[in-house]
């Protein structure tokens, strides 16, 4: 038998093993069966990344993270000691401030150190300048559509007719699942529509509505098309005329950007993200030729796929509002919120981030514009009591050159999302990359004087010609979790910029 002080020693331990091991959890988010998803999906398709200036190329396998630091100094130490002030790597200002002198961020960058459970600033350096934030505006992009919309709303993709065709209207209509499977080696036929079955019958019209899914690809078309092929034979329907509604959206659909390898047209409905160099049949993510007419190629492919299960068609899909009255034939719809924005954070992928400021815009009842969006996720962020007085988010993927935020906002989205009361924020937490090993901080990290970071941070890169950013996360050394963002404008060059800003994160995990 054990005697009383092993006992308490033993009883003790296994406490704080829970308190720990509820901590970590908390602060992961979302799980799927045993790792995070965003972990998940980068380990079955590795992918290039995303984002502006990303050049997508592979990169050489990270090497093992470092071992952690101890947590606990000895048994002794009691469960409340958990909630003490941070032990922070020494004097910040110290220890911060002669790498912020870098000539490789340029003249006058920011920084911003936060303590996240209590949201006092540790460090801070030009924190409320107003400063280009390149991709970490996804974000805000991401608090304000988690926060707008919820964790769990999904986007659709529709097809609706105002024809009630011959057979019983009372039938219902197919539904997509919500977990199509991969059909990445599927071509679309070339048939044209008046030699497809059904000749001769008076075509009966439906509309292939874009709600705004810019993940929608051609498994969720695939199956969409089935639900609708069979949806109309139960009409008795066998010829259809395809037009397709885009008129979710509003405003310009090119990015003020103009055309760029790192975002197609902005629009409510396109496959696999406009992209014509086949790489949305592995993952989406990184730079590729994109289509001047997203929305049409999707409807193109639609057709194809109604043809494949024995539709006729009358003539080429066609731009067309659908009628209000109209009924819902199929559907299909998105990965949850939660996903897109751990997908937008992992990979800087501007498509689904320009997706979730207008579903935020939509949701606020706004324009589904690029002005409507600066404008709902603006609110959304003042309803959280964040300081977003001067911001400007003209865009939610970052490209555009005159966003504007700065250095103390991104920390304080970062300590709203893992604030215990606010949960549905968490996937902001659980998407940002892991320095070493995922989306666009895989390859960094490996210089000698940032090493000690690897497999420790979690932050938001963001690049531009001239701008270099990094925002995110890192657990300090006396457990504490800190949010950190820098800010770099006219660097000289961004290989020597991205260093600097790892080598000054890594200081907070040393």
């Amino acid at each position: 038998m054990l005697e009383p002080k092993v006992w308490q020693l033993t009883a003790g331990s296994a406490v704080l093993g829970l308190v720990l091991a509820a901590g970590a959890v908390a602060l992961a988010g979302p799980w799927d069966s045993g790792q995070r998803k965003a972990e998940r999906d980068w380990a079955a398709a590795q992918g290039g990344t995303g984002g502006a200036h990303h050049d997508g190329k592979r990169v050489r396998t990270p090497a093992p993270a470092p071992s952690a630091a101890r947590v606990l100094a000895e048994l002794g130490v009691s469960a409340e000691s958990l909630s003490a002030p941070a032990d922070l790597p020494g004097d910040l200002t110290t220890t911060l401030g002669p790498l912020l002198e870098s000539p490789d961020l340029g003249p006058e960058p920011a920084a911003s150190v936060v303590d996240v459970a209590t949201g006092e600033q540790l460090y801070g350096q030009r924190a409320d300048r107003l400063m280009a934030p390149a991709s970490t505006i996804k974000i805000a992009t991401a608090v304000a559509a988690l926060s707008a919309l919820g964790p769990d709303h999904r986007i659709p993709t529709t097809v609706v007719t105002a024809d009630g065709g011959k057979g019983d209207d009372d039938k219902p209509a197919g539904k997509s699942g919500d977990k199509p499977g991969s059909d990445a080696d599927d071509k679309p036929d070339d048939r044209p529509g008046d030699e497809a079955d059904g000749k001769g019958e008076d075509p009966t019209e439906i509309t292939l509505v874009g709600g705004g899914d810019a993940t929608l690809d051609r498994a969720g078309l695939r199956s969409l098309a089935a639900d609708t092929a069979r949806a109309l034979r139960d009409r008795g329907v066998h010829r259809v005329t395809v037009r397709f509604d885009v008129s979710l959206y509003s405003g310009p659909r090119e990015h003020p950007i103009g055309p760029n390898d790192n975002i197609a047209p902005v629009t409510a409905l396109m496959a696999g993200q406009g992209r014509l160099d086949g790489s949305a049949a592995d993952s989406f993510g990184g730079p590729a030729p994109r289509s001047g007419d997203p929305a049409g190629d999707a409807a193109d492919v639609f057709a194809d796929l109604l043809r494949e299960r024995g539709l006729g068609t009358s003539g080429q899909p066609a731009a067309g509002k659908a009628p209000q009255d109209a009924d819902r034939l199929a559907v299909t719809y998105s990965r949850p919120v939660s996903t897109l924005v751990e997908r937008m954070l992992t990979n800087s992928d501007n498509d689904i981030a320009e997706s979730l400021v207008r579903q935020t815009a939509i949701e606020a009842g706004r324009p589904a514009s690029f002005a409507g969006a600066q404008q709902a996720v603006q609110a959304e962020l003042k309803k959280l009591k964040l300081p977003v007085d001067g911001v400007l988010l003209r865009d939610g993927s970052g490209l555009n050159r005159h966003d504007r935020l700065t250095g103390g906002l991104l920390t304080a989205l970062l300590a709203r999302a893992a604030d215990p009361g606010r949960p549905e924020l968490r996937p902001v937490l659980t998407g940002l990359p892991v320095a070493g090993f995922s989306g666009t901080l895989q390859g960094r990290y490996t210089d000698a004087d940032a090493t000690t970071g690897s497999g420790l941070i979690r932050a938001k890169t963001g690049t531009l010609t001239g701008v270099n950013s990094l925002a995110g996360t890192v657990v300090g050394p006396g457990g504490r979790l800190l949010a950190f963002a820098f800010l770099a404008q006219d660097a000289p060059a961004p290989d020597t910029a991205q260093r600097a800003l790892d080598h000054l994160s890594a200081e907070l995990a040393s």
